[in-house]
């Protein structure tokens, strides 16, 4: 892929890969990817699920070996073999999830492997006092010799940043460091940010929100497929060519789509009011009725997950009501929403959606059974029949119901997951990237799916980020940008090119 080259001169490489390769037995995960990273720089590391970012950050920090490329810190070649490697040189990374240990101490969390000795012995008294020395640095005025767990998620996260530049860090990784942080919160790092920076630290800022790259970042590097798309400088960049980069598409190219819509009338099935959390998702409204598609658009991060996840009651939501089937609900678990004839697809569905060494056939009847109660047992002959007939009517292709479903393709596994949701007879079903890691003929069964449950009636909110798929099935799209919804788009205005624009506006 072509890369445009924004290196300035007068700015110092620190850190450089080139050229880097990593296989996995079953996949290519970076193919040649250059990354550069400069003295006294905040460089934004971006792209969609897949792309790279994560493997090409373990490369990094030496939690895997890259099998082909260069690694040069300060113009000299490194071969970190795991993260003490990498931290000894001068990479320090925090995560979304701090990876410090809760049960200790501020000071001993700070200082752990490192503790100051005297007479052999560690010195308490001078990790208490540098500890609280070095936070106040960062406008932290906190008791240290009290546990990590006794603070927030932000302020640990200072802690750990705290701890990584202390540790002579050149290299400051921060992988989506304010996914759990409020406004406030946030605009607290970017001032550390800002000052590390300062100090000639070079920082590489993994995240989702565009507001956010835009607010602190001096250059993006954007990933995608695997491989390098491009490295820019933020202020010569706009955020529609942004979004292009990311996506695989140009605004200029998409050219007209005739959205395939369906009309749908009468009182919406479901209504949700400024349903929202005060981390996850500002609050937003979204109304579906019987026999329409509502999908979500937006970039990875932008709260459709969030918003799927708050509708089925598998986060309690802070705001708003949501009214289903002509009832105010308040639901506290997935169970409640099942059993009021909602269904959900994961997007993450290995981890949310199967239960691996169950058969097939026991996945597929969960959902019904939980409707019924547990009480109810649905008999040997009953899920059987059940299972053969979606096998049927979905093609899922097994010889037998009985095989465990990790044994399965995902394509396979989606329609697994779509069947349990079908047999307990939903009234509403909410699919979060239903078409993601399959293959292309899974892709249009699964596409031809959803056209044919809408027209027998059925309701369902689709989260996808592939665009030109919601647009062939939705009557309504809503756009979410940086966890809030900024666009309702109906009848000519679902096509890709106006979709985009609306993830971008605000340029």
């Amino acid at each position: 892929m072509q890369s445009k080259s924004t290196q300035s001169a007068l700015s110092t490489p620190i850190l450089q890969l080139k050229g880097i390769h990593k296989i996995f037995p079953s996949v290519h995960a970076l193919k040649g990817v250059d990354f550069t990273l400069r003295t006294g720089e905040i460089h934004a590391l971006l792209g969609e699920n897949g792309a790279g970012k994560s493997t090409l950050i373990k490369v990094m920090t030496g939690v895997y070996q890259r099998d082909g490329g260069d690694i040069l810190l300060e113009g000299q070649p490194i071969h970190p073999n795991n993260t003490g490697d990498a931290q000894a040189l001068g990479i320090s990374t925090v995560y979304q999830e701090v990876n410090l240990l809760p049960n200790l101490t501020v000071a001993q969390n700070i200082y752990l492997g490192r503790e100051p000795r005297r007479f052999g012995l560690i010195n308490w008294g001078k990790v208490n006092r540098d500890a609280q020395a070095l936070l106040k640095g960062y406008d932290l005025d906190i008791d240290v010799t009290q546990p990590l767990s006794s603070y927030s998620i932000a302020v640990q996260q200072l802690i750990a940043i705290a701890r990584g530049v202390d540790m002579s860090a050149k290299v400051l990784i921060l992988d989506e460091p304010t996914a759990s942080l409020d406004a406030d919160e946030v605009q607290s790092l970017f001032r550390i940010m800002r000052e590390l920076k300062a100090r000639g630290i070079g920082i590489v800022f993994v995240t989702h929100f565009l507001d956010q790259v835009y607010a602190v970042c001096d250059r993006i590097t954007v990933l995608r497929s695997a491989q390098l798309v491009g490295e820019f400088e933020t202020a010569h960049l706009s955020r529609s060519e942004l979004i292009g980069h990311m996506l695989g598409k140009e605004l200029a190219a998409l050219g007209e789509h005739k959205p395939q819509t369906h009309s749908a009338s009468g009182e919406a099935l479901l209504n949700a009011q400024g349903i929202g959390h005060k981390i996850t998702l500002s609050p937003t409204d979204i109304q579906v009725r019987k026999g329409e598609v509502v999908g979500l658009a937006g970039l990875l991060g932008s709260g459709r997950t969030e918003l799927c996840r708050l509708i089925f009651g598998v986060d309690k939501k802070h705001t708003g009501s949501i009214t289903f089937n002509g009832k105010t609900v308040d639901f506290n678990s997935p169970r409640d929403a099942i059993t009021a004839g909602m269904g959900l697809c994961p997007e993450d569905r290995k981890h949310d959606g199967i239960l691996g060494q169950l058969s097939i056939r026991e996945n597929m009847i969960l959902a019904r059974q939980i409707k019924q109660g547990w009480w109810k047992f649905i008999s040997r002959k009953e899920q059987e029949d059940i299972a053969n007939h979606y096998v049927k009517e979905l093609s899922i292709a097994t010889s037998d119901i009985e095989k465990p479903i990790e044994q399965l393709s995902g394509g396979n596994q989606q329609k697994v997951i779509l069947a349990r949701w079908l047999a307990a007879n939903p009234s509403l079903l909410i699919l979060d990237e239903p078409t993601r890691g399959i293959d292309i003929g899974a892709h249009a069964e699964i596409i031809r799916l959803i056209r044919k449950l809408c027209d027998q009636g059925l309701a369902l909110v689709v989260a996808s980020s592939e665009l030109e798929e919601l647009v062939a099935f939705s009557s309504r799209v809503l756009v979410l940008r940086d966890r809030q919804k900024v666009a309702e788009l109906e009848g000519s205005d679902i096509n890709p090119q106006r979709i985009m624009q609306a993830i971008a506006a605000n340029e």
